[in-house]
């Protein structure tokens, strides 16, 4: 994260409050006040930000979220008990961030959860009290990404695409920032940077998100297998990228920066 914002073209990073190194994370993030950061909500596969006792039907016997996101959702949709440990542990993972004193930049969560209509409706909620402006919905135009592939080959069809759209308009009716596209979802793990160029040149009108998981190796505890992390912070860092956002003539900033921006050319976040 550091490297990718002082060296490279990182303008936003997402917090997970309750990560093992949420500590080392925020006194990093306060030392680069430019940094966009924001609320990574985990409700899957994480741990909670209340005691397990807190929340039974979200966690497994470990005391971990559960991992099967559908079995979890449809409880999450269809039981009150379930909604109200849900409701109490997003108010307290936005809690959470609040007291890190680190302005608000945006909201999204782990595995795009807030595609389920009941969080979604959650965050709004909670997220107006803690001054929400941003949000994520991952609407990725698949045939943009042919530019990026030297024999413009396009990823498959995104099957979520359309509870995406839906969580955009919910979150745009309710005055929330939502970006027009989130670029490089579908290679989520291995964005490396000739993609990376040719996304940044061929950037739509509107705003744009582009997402990576940087970090310095691949293998660290967590990992996720087959994603290539150091090559995702090159990515940030290569020179052809900065070469390519100058000749864009995007703008590239946090979210924060275009809230309130009627945006009319291409930008970057």
């Amino acid at each position: 994260m550091e490297r990718g914002h002082r060296e490279g073209i990182l303008t936003a990073a997402s917090l997970m409050v309750t990560g093992n190194a949420v500590d080392d994370a925020v006194a990093r993030a306060r030392a680069m006040p430019t940094l966009g950061v924001g609320l990574h909500l985990v409700l899957v596969e994480g741990r909670p930000a209340l005691p397990p006792e807190r929340v039974p039907d979200l966690v497994d016997g470990s005391g971990h979220f559960r991992t099967n996101m559908v079995r979890a959702g449809i409880d999450m949709f269809f039981r009150p008990a379930v909604r109200r440990q849900l409701e109490a542990e997003i108010i307290a993972q936005f809690g959470a961030f609040a007291a890190t004193g680190l302005p608000l930049d945006h909201v999204n969560a782990h595995k795009h959860f807030h595609l389920h209509p009941t969080i979604a409706s959650l965050i709004l909620k909670i997220g107006r009290r803690h001054g929400m402006r941003a949000a994520r919905a991952p609407v990725e135009p698949r045939g943009l990404l042919a530019a990026a592939e030297p024999d413009g080959a396009r990823p498959g069809p995104d099957i979520a695409a359309p509870w995406a759209r839906l969580v955009r308009r919910r979150f745009r009716r309710a005055g929330v920032t939502v970006p027009d596209h989130v670029l490089g979802l579908a290679w989520s793990g291995a964005m490396d940077k000739t993609r990376m160029a040719a996304l940044i040149a061929a950037l739509p009108q509107g705003l744009s998100e582009i997402y990576l998981h940087p970090a310095t190796c691949d293998d660290w505890p967590g990992h996720a297998p087959g994603y290539r992390y150091r090559a995702e912070l090159d990515a940030l860092l290569d020179e052809g990228g900065h070469v390519a956002l100058r000749q864009s003539g995007a703008q590239a900033g946090n979210f924060a920066r275009f809230v309130s921006e009627a945006i009319s050319e291409s930008s970057i976040s």
